[in-house]
């Protein structure tokens, strides 16, 4: 394939950009003076980054080959941060055959490195013996590593920082249980590394020599058993000493299942997690310093780390979040505005209400929905339904917000997903509960003929044959409670907040709404 004309940047190609680690990446290497092209089978969920405008965005997906070509055009560095999470044996076959794909078009397209995050590996433990995500991190590096293009790959074990899943694993396991009996892996040693430093090893990937193709273990200068981990976490978080008893019984299936009752770590993300740590991770080799050297107080240490994390977490300055790397619905998923509605069919619950404030001001408590603020209607009901999808092996209701106040495509927001945002006018959620079918929720502003604010309210179900249909009719009785509610409480609130405190009806109506948030 020919090159684009060269320039003074080196351009990097990144894949998962919406993801946790992508999605800080992307500003890392522009600070450093290279240019970025992110691929994203979404482009639409990287619209709200804060760098959206200073990235070229094209659409394509790993395991597509034909639509990887225009995105490889005149890259000199590709960076390869996708993974699969499945549950099945079939996540290792989608990987593999990804990895291939990306690295045969960086071959043709001649380009000069390829970086690859992965897992660190225990010493000394046969492949065959290894998880079945690990081993799957492991095979994809080596099928770069094999490519013919030089490749750096980055093995790591426990990332710490401000939204990562092995930090919120481990925040909410040591602030909600002063009392833990845990797995017996909480005795395993591994070596965490903060998510600042696997950013400055891949920023500083990018510029390795062409007789580089290896593989380079990463981490921090503390090698720590959970148990030290939830320790030291207690510590730094000002917590009282945890009593923690490990126990044999607890396989990491089992321990991934109380993992998702415990934190807002699903057990399907916990299970792989969890899994990794059955064995020790420490790294083996410091060969990384050679082209990427330690500067003063670098790398980070364990506690530093935390501190950084939970100082982020505090002042709502969490950029990524593990939940963003969970895509939406597959692609072939119909929408609720496909004009014909091409998934047959598909029942609706409308709700509208005048309100008395401005449209930006009702926009502002529809931004706002869920994590902290809740879902403005019989907060008992939600709450059983989160608990009831924890219990299938769904997200839950956990999962909560990135942000207090701002939403972006791709978001997580409890068990939905943030589907689109006309900001200002229209907020779409796609379900991610366990469910027999499609469902969404919209919330729109709008006027009417006389000028008024109106806020509109639309529930939409595409059932999934017999049981989908049964779920339908079983849950509409309560849909006057929970939908009409929560339109009543939003339009409630959004006059509330108009008015203010002090206002005429300020008190009694935030009296009459704050019980009802879910």
């Amino acid at each position: 394939m020919p090159r684009s004309a060269p320039s003074a940047a080196p351009l990097c190609l990144v894949t998962g950009a919406s993801g946790y680690i992508g999605g800080r990446l992307v500003p890392e290497l522009l600070d450093a003076g290279y240019r970025v092209r992110c691929l994203a089978r979404h482009p639409e969920k990287l619209r709200d980054f804060p760098w959206a405008d200073r990235v070229e965005t094209v659409r394509g997906d790993v395991t597509v080959a034909e639509s990887l070509r225009d995105a490889f055009d005149g890259v000199d560095v590709a960076y390869y941060l996708v993974h699969s999470m499945g549950s099945t044996s079939r996540f290792e076959d989608a990987d593999r055959r990804a990895a291939r794909a990306f690295a045969a078009e960086a071959g043709s397209a001649a380009v000069r490195r390829i970086v690859y995050l992965g897992g660190l590996t225990p010493r000394g433990v046969p492949e065959d013996e290894l998880s079945p995500h690990l081993r799957s991190r492991t095979e994809v590096g080596r099928v770069f590593l094999d490519s013919g293009v030089p490749t750096t790959v980055l093995r790591a074990a426990v990332v710490i920082g401000s939204g990562s899943a092995s930090f919120e694993m481990l925040r909410y396991l040591t602030e909600r249980l002063p009392v833990m009996v845990t797995p017996s892996w909480v005795g395993t040693r591994v070596q965490p590394i903060a998510v600042r430093d696997v950013l400055r090893y891949l920023v500083g990937s990018a510029g390795m020599p062409a007789d580089v193709n290896r593989a380079f273990d990463v981490g921090g200068p503390d090698v720590l058993t959970y148990r030290d981990m939830m320790t030291r976490y207690a510590e730094v978080g000002g917590l009282r000493k945890r009593l923690i008893v490990p126990v044999p019984v607890l396989t990491p299936r089992l321990s991934s299942h109380w993992i998702g009752l415990v934190t807002p770590v699903p057990a399907s993300l916990a299970r792989p997690l969890t899994e990794s740590l059955r064995h020790e991770v420490v790294c083996a080799e410091r060969d990384i310093t050679a082209h990427v050297p330690d500067g003063p107080g670098r790398p980070i240490g364990f506690d530093e780390a935390l501190r950084l994390a939970l100082r982020r977490v505090r002042e709502a300055r969490v950029t990524t979040r593990w939940s963003t790397a969970s895509p939406p619905g597959a692609p072939s998923d119909p929408l609720p505005t496909d004009p014909d509605w091409a998934g047959g069919s598909l029942y609706t619950d409308e709700r509208s209400r005048t309100v008395d404030a401005s449209p930006e001001a009702l926009w502002r408590v529809i931004e706002g929905v869920g994590g902290e603020n809740g879902w403005y209607s019989f907060p008992l009901a939600w709450a059983v339904r989160g608990w009831a999808d924890r219990l299938a092996g769904g997200v839950g209701l956990r999962r909560g917000r990135r942000d207090r106040q701002r939403l972006r495509v791709g978001d997580a927001l409890d068990f939905w997903r943030v589907e689109a945002i006309d900001r200002g006018r229209l907020l779409r959620l796609r379900a991610e509960m366990r469910l027999p079918g499609l469902a969404w929720l919209e919330m729109s502003v709008d006027r009417d003929a006389r000028g008024r604010t109106t806020y509109r309210q639309r529930a939409l179900f595409h059932p999934r044959g017999l049981a989908g249909q049964a779920y339908w009719w079983g849950v509409t009785p309560f849909h006057a409670v929970v939908f009409g509610g929560m339109a009543r409480n939003i339009a409630r609130t959004a006059e509330t907040e108009r008015k203010g405190p002090a206002g005429p009806a300020g008190a009694a109506e935030a009296a009459d709404v704050a019980p009802r948030r879910g």
